[in-house]
Protein backbone atom coordinates (compact mmCIF):
# COMPACT_ATOMS: atom_id res chain seq x y z
CA UNK A 1 0.00 0.00 0.00
CA UNK A 2 1.31 3.37 0.86
CA UNK A 3 4.92 4.30 0.46
CA UNK A 4 6.50 5.59 3.27
CA UNK A 5 11.91 8.25 5.77
CA UNK A 6 13.01 8.84 9.66
CA UNK A 7 12.00 10.47 12.81
CA UNK A 8 14.15 8.21 14.88
CA UNK A 9 15.72 4.79 14.70
CA UNK A 10 15.86 2.92 17.95
CA UNK A 11 16.38 -0.67 16.96
CA UNK A 12 19.43 -2.17 15.31
CA UNK A 13 19.27 -3.82 11.94
CA UNK A 14 17.86 -7.31 11.92
CA UNK A 15 19.31 -10.30 10.14
CA UNK A 16 16.32 -12.13 8.68
CA UNK A 17 17.03 -13.95 5.44
CA UNK A 18 15.76 -12.64 2.12
CA UNK A 19 16.54 -15.81 0.16
CA UNK A 20 14.01 -17.09 -2.34
CA UNK A 21 13.15 -20.73 -2.88
CA UNK A 22 16.41 -22.66 -3.18
CA UNK A 23 14.84 -24.77 -5.91
CA UNK A 24 14.39 -21.69 -8.08
CA UNK A 25 17.52 -19.59 -7.69
CA UNK A 26 20.45 -19.93 -5.37
CA UNK A 27 20.93 -17.08 -2.87
CA UNK A 28 23.39 -14.49 -4.19
CA UNK A 29 25.75 -12.55 -1.98
CA UNK A 30 26.70 -8.94 -2.43
CA UNK A 31 30.32 -7.99 -2.93
CA UNK A 32 31.89 -5.46 -0.56
CA UNK A 33 30.68 -1.95 -1.36
CA UNK A 34 32.04 1.50 -0.76
CA UNK A 35 30.27 3.47 1.99
CA UNK A 36 27.01 4.95 0.85
CA UNK A 37 26.22 8.62 1.10
CA UNK A 38 24.00 9.52 4.05
CA UNK A 39 20.30 9.10 3.69
CA UNK A 40 18.55 12.43 3.09
CA UNK A 41 15.34 12.53 5.15
CA UNK A 42 14.26 15.81 3.51
CA UNK A 43 14.44 14.65 -0.08
CA UNK A 44 11.54 16.06 -2.08
CA UNK A 45 10.91 15.06 -5.72
CA UNK A 46 9.27 18.42 -6.48
CA UNK A 47 12.41 20.25 -5.31
CA UNK A 48 15.42 18.03 -6.04
CA UNK A 49 16.40 17.24 -9.66
CA UNK A 50 17.00 13.57 -8.79
CA UNK A 51 16.97 11.30 -5.71
CA UNK A 52 20.72 11.58 -5.29
CA UNK A 53 23.48 9.15 -6.19
CA UNK A 54 24.49 6.24 -3.99
CA UNK A 55 22.51 7.27 -0.92
CA UNK A 56 21.86 4.86 1.91
CA UNK A 57 18.44 3.31 2.47
CA UNK A 58 15.88 4.98 4.67
CA UNK A 59 16.14 3.25 8.09
CA UNK A 60 12.94 1.25 7.78
CA UNK A 61 11.89 -2.02 9.37
CA UNK A 62 12.00 -3.57 5.91
CA UNK A 63 15.65 -2.65 5.44
CA UNK A 64 16.51 -3.89 8.93
CA UNK A 65 14.88 -7.27 8.37
CA UNK A 66 15.42 -8.05 4.68
CA UNK A 67 18.86 -9.59 5.00
CA UNK A 68 21.71 -9.11 2.55
CA UNK A 69 20.64 -7.35 -0.66
CA UNK A 70 21.10 -9.29 -3.89
CA UNK A 71 24.25 -8.84 -5.87
CA UNK A 72 24.05 -6.00 -8.38
CA UNK A 73 26.30 -4.73 -11.15
CA UNK A 74 27.57 -1.68 -9.30
CA UNK A 75 27.67 1.90 -10.58
CA UNK A 76 27.93 2.49 -14.28
CA UNK A 77 31.54 3.52 -14.94
CA UNK A 78 31.60 4.00 -18.72
CA UNK A 79 29.45 4.71 -21.76
CA UNK A 80 27.39 1.73 -22.91
CA UNK A 81 24.91 0.88 -25.66
CA UNK A 82 21.79 -1.07 -24.73
CA UNK A 83 18.54 -2.11 -26.34
CA UNK A 84 16.26 -1.36 -23.36
CA UNK A 85 17.04 0.82 -20.35
CA UNK A 86 14.74 0.75 -17.34
CA UNK A 87 14.93 3.65 -14.90
CA UNK A 88 14.10 2.53 -11.35
CA UNK A 89 14.70 -0.79 -9.58
CA UNK A 90 11.53 -1.08 -7.51
CA UNK A 91 8.85 -3.71 -8.02
CA UNK A 92 7.70 -2.14 -11.30
CA UNK A 93 11.18 -1.80 -12.78
CA UNK A 94 12.35 -5.23 -11.68
CA UNK A 95 9.18 -7.01 -12.83
CA UNK A 96 9.42 -5.22 -16.20
CA UNK A 97 13.01 -6.44 -16.55
CA UNK A 98 12.04 -9.93 -15.40
CA UNK A 99 9.17 -10.31 -17.87
CA UNK A 100 11.16 -8.80 -20.74
CA UNK A 101 13.80 -11.47 -20.22
CA UNK A 102 11.51 -14.33 -19.28
CA UNK A 103 8.76 -13.87 -21.88
CA UNK A 104 10.37 -11.86 -24.68
CA UNK A 105 14.07 -12.76 -24.58
CA UNK A 106 15.11 -9.14 -24.02
CA UNK A 107 17.82 -8.49 -21.44
CA UNK A 108 17.29 -4.96 -20.16
CA UNK A 109 19.67 -2.73 -18.24
CA UNK A 110 18.23 -1.23 -15.04
CA UNK A 111 19.49 2.13 -13.77
CA UNK A 112 19.00 2.84 -10.07
CA UNK A 113 19.92 6.16 -8.49
CA UNK A 114 20.83 4.76 -5.10
CA UNK A 115 20.58 1.20 -3.78
CA UNK A 116 18.40 -1.53 -5.26
CA UNK A 117 14.71 -1.06 -4.43
CA UNK A 118 15.63 2.14 -2.60
CA UNK A 119 12.33 3.98 -3.05
CA UNK A 120 8.81 2.63 -2.64
CA UNK A 121 9.82 -1.01 -2.27
CA UNK A 122 11.83 -0.34 0.90
CA UNK A 123 9.25 1.99 2.49
CA UNK A 124 5.73 0.87 1.58
CA UNK A 125 3.12 -0.60 3.87
CA UNK A 126 3.39 -3.92 2.04
CA UNK A 127 -0.38 -4.27 1.72
CA UNK A 128 -1.23 -5.97 -1.55
CA UNK A 129 -4.84 -5.17 -2.45
CA UNK A 130 -6.97 -6.05 -5.46
CA UNK A 131 -6.62 -2.50 -6.75
CA UNK A 132 -4.51 -0.29 -8.99
CA UNK A 133 -5.23 3.32 -8.06
CA UNK A 134 -7.25 5.30 -5.57
CA UNK A 135 -10.71 4.88 -7.11
CA UNK A 136 -13.19 2.28 -5.91
CA UNK A 137 -15.16 0.14 -8.33
CA UNK A 138 -18.26 2.25 -7.84
CA UNK A 139 -16.20 5.23 -8.98
CA UNK A 140 -15.03 3.32 -12.04
CA UNK A 141 -18.67 2.90 -13.02
CA UNK A 142 -19.37 6.61 -12.49
CA UNK A 143 -16.38 7.58 -14.65
CA UNK A 144 -16.42 5.01 -17.46
CA UNK A 145 -19.66 3.01 -17.24
CA UNK A 146 -20.29 -0.56 -16.11
CA UNK A 147 -18.92 -2.32 -19.20
CA UNK A 148 -15.51 -0.64 -18.99
CA UNK A 149 -15.49 -1.05 -15.21
CA UNK A 150 -16.02 -4.81 -15.60
CA UNK A 151 -13.23 -5.07 -18.15
CA UNK A 152 -10.92 -3.06 -15.89
CA UNK A 153 -11.85 -5.26 -12.95
CA UNK A 154 -10.96 -8.37 -14.93
CA UNK A 155 -7.57 -6.90 -15.76
CA UNK A 156 -6.80 -5.87 -12.20
CA UNK A 157 -8.06 -9.19 -10.84
CA UNK A 158 -5.63 -10.94 -13.21
CA UNK A 159 -2.90 -8.73 -11.83
CA UNK A 160 -3.77 -9.65 -8.28
CA UNK A 161 -3.76 -13.38 -9.05
CA UNK A 162 -0.37 -12.98 -10.72
CA UNK A 163 0.87 -11.21 -7.60
CA UNK A 164 -0.59 -13.97 -5.42
CA UNK A 165 1.33 -16.57 -7.46
CA UNK A 166 4.58 -14.61 -7.13
CA UNK A 167 4.20 -14.44 -3.35
CA UNK A 168 4.15 -18.24 -3.25
CA UNK A 169 7.41 -18.38 -5.21
CA UNK A 170 9.37 -15.63 -3.42
CA UNK A 171 10.21 -15.64 0.28
CA UNK A 172 8.50 -12.42 1.33
CA UNK A 173 6.64 -13.23 4.58
CA UNK A 174 3.38 -13.34 2.65
CA UNK A 175 0.11 -13.54 4.57
CA UNK A 176 -2.84 -14.30 2.32
CA UNK A 177 -5.58 -13.30 4.74
CA UNK A 178 -7.71 -10.77 2.89
CA UNK A 179 -8.35 -7.15 3.84
CA UNK A 180 -10.58 -5.46 6.40
CA UNK A 181 -11.89 -1.99 5.58
CA UNK A 182 -12.92 -0.59 8.98
CA UNK A 183 -15.60 2.08 9.41
CA UNK A 184 -14.32 4.60 11.94
CA UNK A 185 -17.67 6.41 12.14
CA UNK A 186 -21.24 5.10 11.96
CA UNK A 187 -22.03 7.25 8.89
CA UNK A 188 -19.36 5.30 6.95
CA UNK A 189 -21.16 1.97 7.33
CA UNK A 190 -23.80 2.56 4.62
CA UNK A 191 -21.03 3.56 2.19
CA UNK A 192 -19.09 0.36 2.91
CA UNK A 193 -22.25 -1.73 2.70
CA UNK A 194 -23.13 -0.26 -0.70
CA UNK A 195 -19.61 -0.96 -2.02
CA UNK A 196 -19.66 -4.51 -0.67
CA UNK A 197 -23.02 -5.16 -2.33
CA UNK A 198 -21.84 -3.71 -5.64
CA UNK A 199 -18.71 -5.84 -5.58
CA UNK A 200 -20.81 -8.96 -5.00
CA UNK A 201 -23.59 -8.23 -7.49
CA UNK A 202 -21.68 -6.55 -10.33
CA UNK A 203 -18.22 -8.10 -10.08
CA UNK A 204 -18.76 -11.46 -8.38
CA UNK A 205 -16.67 -10.97 -5.24
CA UNK A 206 -17.46 -12.60 -1.90
CA UNK A 207 -17.30 -9.34 0.05
CA UNK A 208 -19.33 -9.14 3.24
CA UNK A 209 -20.02 -6.80 6.10
CA UNK A 210 -18.90 -7.56 9.62
CA UNK A 211 -20.02 -6.11 12.92
CA UNK A 212 -17.60 -4.40 15.28
CA UNK A 213 -18.05 -7.35 17.63
CA UNK A 214 -16.97 -9.81 14.90
CA UNK A 215 -13.89 -7.74 14.12
CA UNK A 216 -12.88 -7.58 17.77
CA UNK A 217 -13.57 -11.25 18.36
CA UNK A 218 -11.96 -12.76 15.27
CA UNK A 219 -9.27 -10.29 14.21
CA UNK A 220 -8.23 -7.71 16.80
CA UNK A 221 -9.75 -5.46 19.43
CA UNK A 222 -9.65 -2.27 17.37
CA UNK A 223 -11.57 0.17 19.55
CA UNK A 224 -12.49 2.75 16.90
CA UNK A 225 -14.30 0.48 14.48
CA UNK A 226 -18.10 0.40 14.27
CA UNK A 227 -18.09 -2.33 11.60
CA UNK A 228 -16.14 -3.40 8.54
CA UNK A 229 -16.16 -4.69 4.98
CA UNK A 230 -14.17 -7.86 4.44
CA UNK A 231 -12.69 -8.81 1.08
CA UNK A 232 -10.78 -12.04 0.57
CA UNK A 233 -8.37 -10.51 -1.94
CA UNK A 234 -5.58 -9.11 0.20
CA UNK A 235 -2.00 -10.28 0.83
CA UNK A 236 0.41 -8.60 3.22
CA UNK A 237 4.08 -8.95 2.29
CA UNK A 238 7.57 -7.83 3.20
CA UNK A 239 7.92 -5.48 0.21
CA UNK A 240 11.71 -5.30 0.18
CA UNK A 241 12.17 -9.07 0.34
CA UNK A 242 9.64 -9.34 -2.47
CA UNK A 243 11.46 -6.90 -4.75
CA UNK A 244 14.80 -8.47 -3.90
CA UNK A 245 13.28 -11.77 -5.05
CA UNK A 246 12.21 -10.24 -8.36
CA UNK A 247 15.70 -8.83 -8.79
CA UNK A 248 17.41 -12.19 -8.17
CA UNK A 249 15.22 -13.83 -10.77
CA UNK A 250 15.80 -11.06 -13.32
CA UNK A 251 19.58 -11.08 -12.88
CA UNK A 252 19.63 -14.87 -13.23
CA UNK A 253 18.19 -14.28 -16.72
CA UNK A 254 20.92 -11.82 -17.68
CA UNK A 255 19.43 -8.49 -16.56
CA UNK A 256 21.99 -5.87 -15.50
CA UNK A 257 21.24 -3.64 -12.49
CA UNK A 258 23.48 -0.60 -12.08
CA UNK A 259 23.09 1.03 -8.68
CA UNK A 260 24.32 4.53 -7.74
CA UNK A 261 23.55 5.53 -11.33
CA UNK A 262 20.86 8.23 -11.45
CA UNK A 263 19.76 9.64 -14.78
CA UNK A 264 20.90 13.26 -14.55
CA UNK A 265 20.42 14.25 -18.18
CA UNK A 266 18.40 12.96 -21.12
CA UNK A 267 18.87 13.74 -24.82
CA UNK A 268 17.36 11.96 -27.80
CA UNK A 269 19.63 12.01 -30.84
CA UNK A 270 18.54 10.31 -34.07
CA UNK A 271 16.02 8.24 -32.15
CA UNK A 272 18.57 7.02 -29.59
CA UNK A 273 18.12 8.07 -25.96
CA UNK A 274 21.30 9.32 -24.30
CA UNK A 275 20.89 8.91 -20.54
CA UNK A 276 23.60 10.74 -18.60
CA UNK A 277 24.70 9.15 -15.32
CA UNK A 278 27.49 10.45 -13.07
CA UNK A 279 30.18 8.35 -14.75
CA UNK A 280 28.83 7.31 -18.12
CA UNK A 281 26.17 7.66 -20.79
CA UNK A 282 23.65 4.92 -21.54
CA UNK A 283 22.64 4.99 -25.21
CA UNK A 284 19.31 3.14 -25.34
CA UNK A 285 16.96 2.38 -28.23
CA UNK A 286 14.04 2.02 -25.80
CA UNK A 287 13.45 3.44 -22.30
CA UNK A 288 10.96 2.51 -19.59
CA UNK A 289 10.43 4.88 -16.66
CA UNK A 290 9.47 3.09 -13.44
CA UNK A 291 10.36 5.68 -10.81
CA UNK A 292 7.06 5.99 -8.95
CA UNK A 293 6.89 8.75 -6.36
CA UNK A 294 10.60 9.40 -6.83
CA UNK A 295 10.23 10.81 -10.34
CA UNK A 296 12.15 14.07 -10.47
CA UNK A 297 10.68 17.00 -12.35
CA UNK A 298 13.78 17.22 -14.56
CA UNK A 299 13.82 13.56 -15.63
CA UNK A 300 11.79 13.91 -18.84
CA UNK A 301 9.27 16.50 -20.08
CA UNK A 302 6.73 13.71 -20.65
CA UNK A 303 6.37 13.30 -16.89
CA UNK A 304 6.92 16.84 -15.62
CA UNK A 305 3.93 18.01 -13.52
CA UNK A 306 1.98 14.81 -14.22
CA UNK A 307 2.76 13.07 -10.90
CA UNK A 308 1.86 14.52 -7.52
CA UNK A 309 4.21 13.02 -4.92
CA UNK A 310 2.47 12.54 -1.58
CA UNK A 311 4.25 11.70 1.66
CA UNK A 312 3.18 8.75 3.74
CA UNK A 313 4.54 8.16 7.26
CA UNK A 314 4.89 4.75 8.87
CA UNK A 315 6.06 3.33 12.21
CA UNK A 316 6.82 -0.11 13.58
CA UNK A 317 6.70 -0.79 17.30
CA UNK A 318 8.82 -3.03 19.49
CA UNK A 319 7.52 -6.62 19.67
CA UNK A 320 4.31 -6.93 21.63
CA UNK A 321 4.42 -9.01 24.80
CA UNK A 322 2.12 -11.97 25.33
CA UNK A 323 0.08 -9.84 27.73
CA UNK A 324 -0.26 -7.08 25.12
CA UNK A 325 -1.29 -9.57 22.46
CA UNK A 326 -3.95 -10.88 24.79
CA UNK A 327 -5.12 -7.38 25.73
CA UNK A 328 -5.46 -6.37 22.05
CA UNK A 329 -6.79 -9.80 21.01
CA UNK A 330 -4.68 -9.95 17.87
CA UNK A 331 -5.74 -13.22 16.25
CA UNK A 332 -4.77 -12.47 12.67
CA UNK A 333 -2.16 -10.75 10.53
CA UNK A 334 -4.86 -9.65 8.08
CA UNK A 335 -4.16 -6.03 7.23
CA UNK A 336 -6.60 -3.23 7.99
CA UNK A 337 -7.40 0.24 6.71
CA UNK A 338 -9.91 2.70 8.10
CA UNK A 339 -12.36 4.97 6.32
CA UNK A 340 -10.64 8.30 6.89
CA UNK A 341 -9.81 10.12 3.67
CA UNK A 342 -6.21 10.25 4.93
CA UNK A 343 -6.62 6.68 5.98
CA UNK A 344 -4.63 4.75 8.53
CA UNK A 345 -3.30 1.38 7.40
CA UNK A 346 -2.07 -1.12 9.97
CA UNK A 347 -1.38 -4.77 10.76
CA UNK A 348 0.49 -7.16 13.03
CA UNK A 349 3.79 -8.20 11.46
CA UNK A 350 5.78 -11.37 11.89
CA UNK A 351 7.59 -11.08 15.19
CA UNK A 352 4.45 -9.48 16.73
CA UNK A 353 5.34 -5.90 15.90
CA UNK A 354 2.54 -3.45 15.09
CA UNK A 355 2.92 -1.40 11.93
CA UNK A 356 0.76 1.65 11.28
CA UNK A 357 0.95 4.41 8.69
CA UNK A 358 -0.95 7.39 7.33
CA UNK A 359 -0.43 10.72 5.57
CA UNK A 360 0.46 13.92 7.32
CA UNK A 361 3.54 15.80 6.08
CA UNK A 362 3.30 17.75 2.83
CA UNK A 363 6.91 18.64 1.97
CA UNK A 364 10.24 16.93 2.42
CA UNK A 365 11.46 19.86 4.53
CA UNK A 366 8.62 19.21 6.98
CA UNK A 367 8.83 15.41 6.98
CA UNK A 368 10.84 15.20 10.21
CA UNK A 369 8.34 17.30 12.17
CA UNK A 370 7.38 15.58 15.45
CA UNK A 371 3.67 16.16 14.85
CA UNK A 372 3.70 13.51 12.11
CA UNK A 373 5.06 10.88 14.46
CA UNK A 374 2.53 11.98 17.08
CA UNK A 375 -0.30 11.48 14.59
CA UNK A 376 0.60 7.79 14.43
CA UNK A 377 1.30 7.23 18.12
CA UNK A 378 -2.02 8.93 18.97
CA UNK A 379 -3.73 6.60 16.51
CA UNK A 380 -2.19 3.56 18.22
CA UNK A 381 -3.49 4.82 21.58
CA UNK A 382 -7.03 5.33 20.18
CA UNK A 383 -7.26 2.11 18.25
CA UNK A 384 -5.39 -0.11 20.73
CA UNK A 385 -5.47 1.56 24.20
CA UNK A 386 -3.35 -1.18 25.89
CA UNK A 387 -0.51 -0.12 23.56
CA UNK A 388 -0.60 3.59 24.43
CA UNK A 389 2.97 4.83 24.88
CA UNK A 390 4.54 1.71 23.35
CA UNK A 391 8.13 2.18 22.15
CA UNK A 392 8.51 2.96 18.47
CA UNK A 393 11.52 1.14 17.05
CA UNK A 394 11.27 2.34 13.46
CA UNK A 395 9.79 5.50 11.99
CA UNK A 396 10.08 6.56 8.37
CA UNK A 397 8.32 8.12 5.42
CA UNK A 398 8.34 7.94 1.65
CA UNK A 399 6.71 9.25 -1.48
CA UNK A 400 3.53 7.95 -3.08
CA UNK A 401 3.07 8.49 -6.83
CA UNK A 402 -0.37 10.03 -7.06
CA UNK A 403 -1.86 10.71 -10.48
CA UNK A 404 -4.17 13.70 -10.80
CA UNK A 405 -7.14 11.52 -11.77
CA UNK A 406 -6.34 8.86 -9.12
CA UNK A 407 -5.55 6.07 -11.60
CA UNK A 408 -2.21 4.74 -12.88
CA UNK A 409 -0.92 4.70 -16.42
CA UNK A 410 1.09 2.03 -18.18
CA UNK A 411 1.56 3.62 -21.54
CA UNK A 412 3.62 5.01 -24.38
CA UNK A 413 2.54 8.66 -24.33
CA UNK A 414 4.02 9.50 -27.74
CA UNK A 415 4.15 6.69 -30.30
CA UNK A 416 6.85 8.54 -32.23
CA UNK A 417 9.21 8.16 -29.26
CA UNK A 418 10.27 4.84 -27.80
CA UNK A 419 9.57 5.86 -24.21
CA UNK A 420 7.12 4.11 -21.90
CA UNK A 421 6.19 4.61 -18.27
CA UNK A 422 4.27 2.83 -15.52
CA UNK A 423 3.47 5.15 -12.61
CA UNK A 424 0.60 6.68 -10.64
CA UNK A 425 -0.57 3.83 -8.38
CA UNK A 426 -1.64 6.18 -5.58
CA UNK A 427 -0.44 3.86 -2.82
CA UNK A 428 -1.95 0.69 -4.32
CA UNK A 429 1.07 -0.48 -6.26
CA UNK A 430 2.20 -3.32 -3.98
CA UNK A 431 0.26 -5.93 -5.95
CA UNK A 432 -0.50 -4.19 -9.24
CA UNK A 433 3.08 -3.02 -9.90
CA UNK A 434 4.15 -6.51 -10.97
CA UNK A 435 1.26 -6.80 -13.41
CA UNK A 436 2.05 -3.30 -14.67
CA UNK A 437 5.60 -4.54 -15.27
CA UNK A 438 4.28 -7.53 -17.21
CA UNK A 439 2.08 -5.32 -19.40
CA UNK A 440 4.85 -2.76 -19.80
CA UNK A 441 7.19 -5.51 -21.00
CA UNK A 442 4.58 -6.50 -23.60
CA UNK A 443 4.39 -2.93 -24.84
CA UNK A 444 8.15 -2.48 -25.01
CA UNK A 445 8.49 -5.78 -26.89
CA UNK A 446 5.89 -4.60 -29.42
CA UNK A 447 3.36 -7.29 -28.47
CA UNK A 448 0.53 -4.91 -27.58
CA UNK A 449 -0.90 -4.09 -31.01
CA UNK A 450 -4.45 -5.23 -31.69
CA UNK A 451 -5.16 -6.29 -28.10
CA UNK A 452 -8.38 -4.88 -26.68
CA UNK A 453 -6.96 -4.76 -23.14
CA UNK A 454 -4.66 -1.91 -24.11
CA UNK A 455 -7.68 0.24 -24.89
CA UNK A 456 -8.55 0.38 -21.17
CA UNK A 457 -8.13 3.84 -19.59
CA UNK A 458 -4.99 2.89 -17.66
CA UNK A 459 -3.28 1.82 -20.89
CA UNK A 460 -4.88 3.99 -23.56
CA UNK A 461 -4.08 7.48 -22.31
CA UNK A 462 -1.27 9.38 -20.66
CA UNK A 463 -1.19 10.85 -17.16
CA UNK A 464 -3.23 14.05 -16.96
CA UNK A 465 -2.08 17.42 -15.68
CA UNK A 466 -3.56 18.86 -12.47
CA UNK A 467 -7.23 19.75 -12.59
CA UNK A 468 -9.81 21.77 -10.70
CA UNK A 469 -12.78 19.72 -9.53
CA UNK A 470 -12.06 17.19 -12.26
CA UNK A 471 -13.31 19.64 -14.87
CA UNK A 472 -10.52 21.98 -15.95
CA UNK A 473 -7.12 20.35 -16.57
CA UNK A 474 -4.04 22.52 -17.00
CA UNK A 475 -0.31 22.43 -16.40
CA UNK A 476 -0.70 26.00 -15.11
CA UNK A 477 -2.16 24.61 -11.87
CA UNK A 478 1.01 22.65 -11.03
CA UNK A 479 2.81 25.36 -8.97
CA UNK A 480 -0.22 25.63 -6.68
CA UNK A 481 -0.76 21.94 -5.94
CA UNK A 482 0.72 21.94 -2.48
CA UNK A 483 -1.27 24.98 -1.43
CA UNK A 484 -4.36 23.01 -2.38
CA UNK A 485 -3.01 19.90 -0.66
CA UNK A 486 -2.58 21.73 2.66
CA UNK A 487 -6.10 23.11 2.47
CA UNK A 488 -7.54 19.69 1.60
CA UNK A 489 -5.69 17.98 4.45
CA UNK A 490 -7.26 20.40 6.93
CA UNK A 491 -10.69 19.88 5.40
CA UNK A 492 -10.31 16.08 5.40
CA UNK A 493 -9.32 16.12 9.07
CA UNK A 494 -12.28 18.28 10.06
CA UNK A 495 -14.71 16.19 8.03
CA UNK A 496 -13.42 12.79 9.12
CA UNK A 497 -13.17 13.60 12.80
CA UNK A 498 -16.44 15.45 13.33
Amino acid sequence: MTMTGTVRLVAANGTASAAIDDNVIEQQQSPPQAPFRPYDPQYDPLRAPDPGAGRAYAPTWWVASAGTPPEDDGPLLRDIDVDVAIIGSGATGMSTALYLAQEHGIQATVLEANQAAWGCSSRSGGQGQNASGRLKRSQWIERWGLDTAKRLDGEIRSGFENFRHLTTQIDCDAHDGGHLYLAHRAEKLPILDAEARLMREKFGYATRMMSAEEVRRDYCDERETVGAMYEAEGIGIHPLKFTFGLMRRARALGVKVHTSSPVQGWQTIDGVHHLQTPAGVVRARRVAVCTGGYTGQALNPMLKDRIMPILSNSVVTRPLTDAELQATNFRSKTFLTDTRTLRFYYRLLDGNRLQIGSRSAVTGADAEGPMHLKLLTDAIARKFPPLAGIRIDYSWWGWVDMSHDMMPRITQPDTSKKIWYAVGYGGNGVSFSTWAGKRLAERIAGKDSGKDVFELPIYGSQLPYPNVLGVVESRAFAPFRRIGQRMLYKWYWLRDEK
